[in-house]
C-alpha cells in the first residue's frame, strides 16, 4: 500500500491537503486535511451586529457577495427587518452576476486543464485565424520556457482531450472566459458598488438606489453573458463530458456521498416562497423523494477537528470555534457539518439533482452519466444557464418596481441593532448551501456560526468513524501511477476548490518528500 501526498493544493479558500492510501491501482482510503485557521467567528464576538456583514464579506473573494449575502439575511431575521421588493431583487442580482463570474472561471482556469494535453496546439492543422493566433502564442510560450498559467500541470493520461482542434479551441474559450469573468464581475459591480468585496448589501436590504441607466446596462452585459454560456461554456462542458470524458462519467468516478441538499436561494417574491433554487434533501439517492430542509436537523461534530469540544451542544447557534492545536486523533481545521446525523453533498450537483430540470436529466439519461466528477462539470454549466435566463425576469421585475411611488430599497426602520435577537441566513451560493448563524444579546453578537459549503463537502470524519463527502469520493479512484495522481485532483477540483500549483509526493518507504516540475 502506497501513501499519496497533494499539499498544497492551492487557490482554494484556505488551504488544504489530500492524503490517499493507494492499492492495486485504487484509492482504498483518505483524509481531506484543512491546515489553516481562519478565526472569524471569534473575531465577532461582542462586536456590532451590523459588522458582521462586511467581516465575513472577506471570508471569499471568489465567490464574492456570498457571504455579505447570508450575514445579511442572518441579521434581517434577528433584527426583524423586511426587505422590500427593490431591496430583494438588487441582492438578487449582485449575487447572480458572481456565479456567471464563478462558474466558467473555476471550468476554464481551474479544471480544464486537467482534462487537456495542452501540447496538442502544437499540431494544429486548421485554418481558422483565431485558432492559428492561439497556436502561435502558445508554441512562443514553449520556446521561450513561459508557459503559465498553463502549466505546472499533471501528466496526460488515457482519459485527456488530445485532438489538436478540440484543444485549440478549448485554449481560445479559456482566453475568451478571462474576458467574460471580468465583465461578470462588472455586471456585480453596478449594484454592489464593487467587487470583490461589496459594499451594498446590508441588514434591511441594499444600499444602491438604481436608475435606468444601471439596468439597462446590466441588461446589455447579461445578454452577452448568455451568449457565451449557452454556446461556448455549457457546449464546452457537454462536448467533453459526451466524449472523451464519457467514460469517466458513465462510471462516477468521484461520486461519493448519495446524499445531497440545497438550502434553496434567489427568492422571487417577498415572502420566499417562490425560489429559483429549489431547497430540497435527498436521502440514499432517492431522487424520486425531495424532502424539506429541517434546519434543526443541522449539527456540526469536531471529533476530529482541532477544536475543543462545547458542552453546551453542536447546532449553529449554541457552538464555538476554539482551536485545540494537541487535540488526539484530529486532523483538520475542518469541522464535520451533518445532516440527520448523515455527511451531505452541496453545489450544483446537489441544487441539480434537487431541481432536476428536464433538460440536463435527458442528458443524463441519455448517456448514463452517474454522479460524479464529471456530473458536478455539467450541473455547474446547466445551472449556469438556467440563472442566466432567469435574472432577466428579475431586471424586469426591478423596473416595475422602480416606476411605482412606493420604491424602497431598505427597511430602515429596522436599522439600529435589537437588545436580543438570533437568525439564520441560509442560502445557495455558487459552491453550495451556505448558512450563517447569529445570536444577539445586549445589542452585541453573543455568538456567530458560519457552516459554508466547503466544510460540507470537505468535511472529515465524524465521531461514528463515517468519512465526509469528499473522502468518499475519493474511495476507489484509480491512481495508475503514484507520481501522477490526476484522478484525484480531478475529483477534488470538481467539488470547485482551486487548481494546485505545486505537489508533493511522500515516498511510503523512505518518507522522502519527491519534488518534481510537472512540465511540458
Amino acid at each position: 500500500m502506497a501513501k499519496v501526498v497533494i499539499d498544497p493544493l492551492t487557490r482554494i479558500e484556505g488551504h488544504l491537503r489530500i492524503e490517499v492510501e493507494v492499492e492495486n491501482g485504487k484509492v482504498v482510503d483518505a483524509h481531506v486535511i484543512g491546515t489553516m485557521y481562519r478565526g472569524i467567528e471569534a473575531m465577532l464576538r461582542g462586536r456590532d451586529p451590523r459588522d458582521a456583514t462586511y467581516v465575513t464579506e472577506r471570508v471569499c473573494g471568489v465567490c464574492a457577495g456570498s457571504h455579505g449575502w447570508a450575514s445579511s439575511l442572518a441579521l434581517d431575521k434577528a433584527y426583524g427587518a423586511n426587505v422590500p421588493a427593490g431591496g430583494r431583487i438588487i441582492r438578487n442580482l449582485i449575487v447572480g452576476a458572481m456565479y456567471l463570474h464563478d462558474h466558467p472561471l473555476h471550468f476554464y482556469h481551474l479544471s480544464a486543464l486537467d482534462y487537456l494535453d495542452v501540447m496538442a496546439v502544437a499540431q494544429y492543422q486548421g485554418k481558422d485565424p483565431g485558432l492559428l493566433a492561439v497556436k502561435e502564442k502558445i508554441v512562443k510560450l514553449v520556446a521561450a520556457g513561459d508557459t503559465a498559467p498553463l502549466t505546472p500541470r499533471y501528466k496526460p493520461d488515457a482519459f485527456s482531450v488530445n485532438d489538436p482542434e478540440l484543444v485549440t479551441m478549448a485554449v481560445a474559450h479559456y482566453l475568451k472566459a478571462l474576458e467574460m469573468q471580468a465583465k461578470a464581475k462588472k455586471m456585480s459591480a453596478l449594484f454592489a458598488g464593487k467587487q470583490p468585496h461589496q459594499s451594498s448589501i446590508v441588514v434591511g436590504g441594499v444600499t444602491m438606489l438604481p436608475n435606468i441607466q444601471v439596468v439597462e446596462q446590466f441588461r446589455s452585459m447579461l445578454f452577452e453573458q448568455l451568449d457565451f454560456i449557452e454556446k461556448t461554456y455549457l457546449q464546452d462542458v457537454l462536448t467533453f463530458g459526451t466524449g472523451p470524458l464519457l467514460p469517466l462519467a458513465q462510471a462516477g468516478v468521484g461520486g461519493g456521498s448519495s446524499h445531497y441538499m440545497s438550502y434553496g436561494g434567489f427568492a422571487r417574491d417577498n415572502a420566499s416562497k417562490d425560489m429559483f433554487f429549489k431547497a430540497g434533501v435527498i436521502m440514499d439517492g432517492n431522487l424520486s423523494t425531495i424532502l424539506p430542509v429541517d434546519e434543526k436537523k443541522i449539527t456540526e461534530d469536531v471529533q476530529y477537528s482541532w477544536y475543543k469540544a462545547n458542552a453546551n451542544g453542536n447546532t449553529p447557534y449554541t457552538e464555538d470555534t476554539v482551536p485545540d492545536l494537541d487535540k488526539k486523533g484530529a486532523y483538520t481545521f475542518v469541522k464535520a457539518p451533518r445532516y440527520d446525523g448523515k455527511p451531505i453533498e452541496v453545489g450544483p450537483l446537489a441544487r441539480m439533482l434537487v431541481m432536476q430540470p428536464k433538460g440536463l436529466m435527458d442528458i443524463i439519461a441519455k448517456y448514463n452519466i452517474k454522479p460524479g466528477a464529471v456530473a458536478r462539470h455539467a450541473a455547474r454549466a446547466y445551472e449556469t444557464l438556467l440563472l442566466a435566463k432567469d435574472m432577466f425576469t428579475w431586471l424586469d421585475a426591478l423596473e416595475k418596481e422602480m416606476g411605482s411611488k412606493d420604491f424602497r430599497i431598505h427597511d430602515t426602520e429596522h436599522w439600529e441593532a435589537p437588545a436580543t435577537g438570533q437568525g439564520a441566513g441560509m442560502t445557495e451560493v455558487p459552491r453550495g448551501s451556505l448558512g450563517h448563524f447569529v445570536k444577539v444579546a445586549d445589542h452585541k453578537i453573543e455568538n456567530y456560526q458560519m457552516v459554508v459549503p466547503t466544510t460540507w463537502n470537505f468535511s472529515p470524519r465524524d465521531d461514528k468513524g463515517v468519512r465526509g463527502p469528499l473522502e468518499q469520493a475519493l474511495i476507489g479512484v484509480p491512481v495508475e501511477d503514484l507520481e501522477n495522481p490526476v484522478n484525484v485532483v480531478r475529483v477534488v477540483r470538481s467539488y470547485d476548490p482551486c487548481l494546485a500549483c505545486a505537489i508533493h509526493l511522500i515516498d511510503p518507504v523512505t518518507n522522502d518528500i519527491k519534488k518534481f516540475r510537472i512540465g511540458w
